[in-house]
């Protein structure tokens, strides 16, 4: 039996070499790619790919294998070596896409609304030459970056009383498009209406599902009033100047009454004081930041269903000296009672130290991606902001 378990311990050590080996080939294909998107107009050789596969066979006939398998076998890392290089050239093309647009950005909701204002302050220092585009969804807004209409996409991810977004986690996770940057915003909400009355006398009250979820109990302090969900908070506000029912109220910033020409009834309603919103600006994927940047570097996987498989990835972060900055869990859409992670690890991918452990973990888990590696906004060498203030 020692005889077995040594041969099927080689036999394993020989099966990741032949992998590692195909990592190896697949990265050639890369810049094999990139030379064509400059030099050639055309993706697939044919002629080459049958000599290939010609050669394949003659050497498996010396070696004693079997030529039609053999031959099976790379045609299959022929279709892998493809599907590498439409990708290279897709993300070529996305990133000359979004450098001829990089002056728009797309945001959900309108002008007032959160999204606009975080958007506002990320980009101020060329606020002069961009173009701020409101749609009517998150997906909309990344529909615009992954199709070239906007350089950019600025989405809400977590809130500091509300929690994680579900929504913008699902699109980074199904975006050919990563994070390359992230913002935070204090959300100051407060109760507008057309004119001044009484909280109480008020019959609804209107706005966007996350910031009702944030001024829960001011809403309960309401009884009498209904809340409804609403397309965003600045779109709240100017459907209830349009509407000018003194009945009617909205939960937006004060921006957005003075924009709409509403009274501020109360401020500051949401639950928590500190009330603050992170944003993440997605677009082409790019070279990651110089490590001497404080980064953040963003990944969403899943683990085998085995004994330890989260706590090996957690020693593989923690073995090369870095930080965890969040840990999630979501449910799979398609496996019920299986779980996806996202995960923040405080460092560039281009710092060898985060690169490695990426590498460790990729080798840990069935399904890897990174949604991006950007400067941080929210850790402690780079927290700007500080929430700690009054919101």
């Amino acid at each position: 039996m020692e005889r077995l378990e040594e041969l099927r311990n080689r036999l394993d050590a020989t099966d990741r070499h032949l992998l590692e080996v195909l990592v190896q080939r697949l990265e050639i294909v890369r810049q094999v790619a990139d030379l064509k998107a400059d030099a050639l107009s055309f993706l697939r050789d044919s002629g080459r790919e049958q000599r290939l596969l010609d050669r394949v066979e003659e050497i498996a006939r010396e070696l004693e294998l079997d030529p039609y398998r053999s031959r099976e076998i790379f045609r299959e890392i022929i279709a892998m070596s493809l599907k590498v290089q439409e990708e290279a050239l897709l993300n070529r093309q996305r990133r000359e896409r979004s450098r001829l647009a990089a002056h728009r950005v797309a945001y959900q909701g309108i002008e007032g609304s959160y999204s606009h204002m975080a958007a506002r302050k990320f980009f101020a220092a060329r606020s002069a030459g961009m173009e701020l585009v409101g749609c009517r969804s998150f997906e909309a807004a990344l529909g615009m970056a992954e199709e070239g209409e906007a350089g950019f996409a600025i989405l809400p991810i977590e809130n500091t009383t509300a929690g994680s977004i579900n929504e913008t986690y699902e699109l980074l996770r199904r975006t050919p498009l990563a994070i390359v940057g992230e913002e935070i915003f204090p959300v100051r909400h407060c109760l507008l209406a057309i004119s001044q009355v009484e909280p109480a006398s008020l019959n609804r009250i209107i706005s966007h599902p996350q910031a009702l979820a944030q001024c829960s109990r001011f809403l309960r302090s309401l009884p009498g009033t209904e809340a409804t969900a609403w397309g965003d908070t600045a779109s709240a506000a100017r459907h209830v100047s349009e509407a000018a029912d003194p009945s009617l109220a909205a939960i937006a910033s004060e921006e957005a009454a003075n924009l709409y020409g509403l009274t501020v009834l109360s401020r500051d309603i949401a639950d928590q004081e500190a009330n603050w919103t992170r944003f993440v600006i997605v677009s082409a994927p790019d070279e990651p930041p110089d490590p001497r940047i404080p980064s953040k570097t963003s990944l969403v996987l899943t683990t085998r269903h085995d004994q330890g498989a989260l706590a090996r990835v957690l020693e593989i972060v923690a073995g090369h000296g870095l930080n965890l900055c969040k840990l999630e869990s979501r449910p799979e859409p398609s496996r019920p009672w299986e779980y996806m992670f996202y995960m923040d690890i405080e460092g560039s991918l281009a710092a060898d130290a985060v690169s490695m452990t990426i590498a460790r973990i990729r080798r840990e888990c069935p399904y890897l991606k990174v949604l991006g590696s950007y400067p941080a906004r929210t850790t402690g060498e780079a927290l700007r902001d500080r929430p700690t203030e009054g919101a």
